[in-house]
């Protein structure tokens, strides 16, 4: 069930007018529903209950204080890539001892904030981060919890910009590399050899990708094991894509339940029924479905070959149409029956790459407003300020009710930082 729908033909969040949010907020602006972010990550949960299993939301898909905050009252652990990420979990009410941190260019003052709050586990990516990792680690006198992030080599047939899993990938250990990258992180003496980490891309509406990573984890472990190197747990990453209107993902209980069903034959086979915690890396399918960016029409433009839908979000606000060409719907937050034409819908930034949308048919007219559905991930996240552009206003409605969980900035926000030569 979507939490965006139209009432008596008007566009609501939940129990609130998209036309009022606009009146009332402003535009730009993300809207986000809290019941279909929670009932989001309900359907990971649910199909964990029962098994020694962690639900490690990837923040990086949306990082807003008030969507940890709901997801870790929840229950939810964090996947990282950045000190700051782990400063906003903490921010947040998260529990540090539940953060994976992933990443492979985490940095010494990184790493020692970890240590020093004590994180679940690292997801090491190379040798020369495990050599940095031991030697911080063993200067604060601690031990460090470790996974290797390992690349199997599977082709998760999504975009090239978000396929981790190949071989020309910076990321992770290479998959004929990883044993004896397990064997020197053994012998590192402020090293916890821990887990075993691997995903493959984002975006994915087919498991099968998925499940073939699993089976080179589970021949991996078992070697591991082999040679007396015990993992505790399976971090099988994230990637579950979500529905743009190209197509309807894999659902995460049917997926889960696959999966499960594959660890469970292999532990009753190989290991006498013992389980291995498991561990998930969701962003994207938790928190995309949950947002939409709300903008206006500022103007029409009819042009020889092509007309435009001028409106006041742009490519700062929302990056992935002009980043990897993605097709995101627009729907108007109004309805009307007057006659619809073909418009390319962009932005006012200066940059020919500055459109939301292609080839798309609406009944719209300047004042109009507009919203691009499926933007709760990757929208504020990579939002920039080009042309001196404050980033949009964020906001959570719950039922009828709406909370701003990020004000809008303005243009002194964003040169307060700034200083001239005297």
């Amino acid at each position: 069930m979507s939490h965006f729908e139209y009432q008596n033909g008007v566009l609501h969040a939940e129990g609130v007018a998209l036309s009022t949010i606009a009146e009332n907020y402003g535009t730009p602006a993300y809207v986000y529903s809290k019941s279909q972010l929670t009932g989001n990550f309900d359907a990971y949960a649910n199909a964990c209950v029962g098994r020694d299993a962690l639900v490690c939301y990837a923040m990086k898909a949306n990082s807003n204080l008030a969507i940890l905050d709901l997801l870790a009252r929840r229950g939810a652990g964090f996947d990282i890539v950045s000190g700051g990420e782990l400063l906003r979990v903490i921010a947040a009410g998260g529990d540090p001892k539940k953060v994976i941190f992933s990443g492979v260019g985490k940095s010494v003052e990184e790493m020692r904030l970890a240590l020093t709050h004590d994180i679940l586990c690292f997801n090491v990516e190379s040798i020369p981060e495990l050599h940095r990792l031991n030697e911080v680690a063993g200067s604060m006198g601690k031990k460090a919890r470790i996974s290797l992030r390992v690349n199997p080599n599977v082709d998760a047939k999504t975009h090239p910009y978000i396929a981790t899993g190949l071989k020309a990938s910076k990321f992770g250990v290479a998959f004929d590399d990883a044993l004896e990258t397990y064997r020197t992180a053994a012998a590192l003496p402020h090293l916890d050899v821990s887990g075993i980490d691997c995903h493959i891309g984002s975006q994915l509406l087919d498991d099968a990708p998925l499940l073939e990573a699993l089976d080179k984890l589970i021949e991996l472990i078992d070697a591991l094991g082999a040679e007396g190197i015990h993992l505790h747990h399976l971090d099988i990453g994230g990637g579950l894509g979500i529905d743009y209107g190209d197509g309807a993902p894999v659902p995460v209980g049917d997926y889960l339940g696959r999966l499960f069903k594959r660890i469970d034959a292999w532990r009753a086979q190989k290991h006498g029924g013992k389980p291995i915690k498991v561990i998930f890396e969701p962003g994207r399918s938790i928190v995309g479905n949950a947002g939409v960016l709300l903008t206006r029409v500022e103007f029409i433009k009819h042009g020889e070959e092509k007309n435009f839908c001028i409106v006041d979000a742009a490519m700062n606000d929302m990056a992935r149409p002009a980043m990897y060409q993605a097709w995101m719907d627009m729907q108007p937050v109004v309805k009307t029956e007057s006659d619809a034409a073909m418009f390319d819908v962009v932005g006012p930034i200066c940059e020919s790459g500055d459109w939301l949308a292609r080839d798309r048919e609406l009944n719209v007219a300047p004042g109009d407003l507009l919203v691009m559905k499926t933007a709760g991930a990757y929208g504020m996240t990579m939002a920039s300020n080009y042309n001196t552009r404050g980033r949009a206003v964020e906001l959570i409605v719950d039922g009828d009710k709406v909370h701003i969980v990020r004000q809008r900035e303005n243009p002194a926000d964003l040169f307060a930082l700034e200083s001239v030569i005297k």
